[in-house]
């Protein structure tokens, strides 16, 4: 099916460029050889290429690196974190922190006050796990 649309993406590229050459080339007339080729140059600069059109040149962030703040104020199991660290990677109510080998999961808390390039966690379920503050730690979405 997918290798169906991809067919169908590339034929109406070459369709709408087969149209525009066939335009410039009915407009012109009696023009130059050279003048035809710089005028098909240009449109075919216009359109875009084909990754582009099937929506493959799109990617969304997967992880990301952080430092971990410790918070007192944090309710266990939760982690505050950026609105726009939350809308780069996606992330609807739940994230996985990765700190040297241990994997956490957590609920999110959105928060503008923190910034981007932190997570405010629990700091007494961070020192029972081992973890200390401004640890860098990597967010994935789950």
């Amino acid at each position: 099916m997918c290798f169906w649309f991809v067919w169908c993406g590339l034929y109406l590229l070459c369709v709408r460029l087969l149209f525009l050459w066939w335009c410039v080339l009915s407009s012109e007339g009696g023009g130059s050889q050279s003048s035809r080729k710089r005028d098909v140059k240009q449109l075919v600069a216009v359109i875009p290429p084909a990754s582009e059109v099937l929506g493959r040149g799109v990617r969304r962030v997967s992880e990301r690196r952080v430092r971990v703040r410790l918070r007192v104020g944090v309710p266990e199991g939760s982690v505050y974190v950026s609105s726009k660290l939350v809308s780069e990677l996606g992330v609807k109510e739940k994230i996985q922190l990765s700190v040297s080998g241990k994997r956490f999961g957590l609920s999110v808390l959105v928060s503008d006050d923190v910034p981007e390039s932190e997570v405010w966690v629990n700091e007494e379920f961070m020192r029972r796990s081992g973890v200390s503050d401004n640890s860098m730690a990597t967010v994935r979405s789950t």
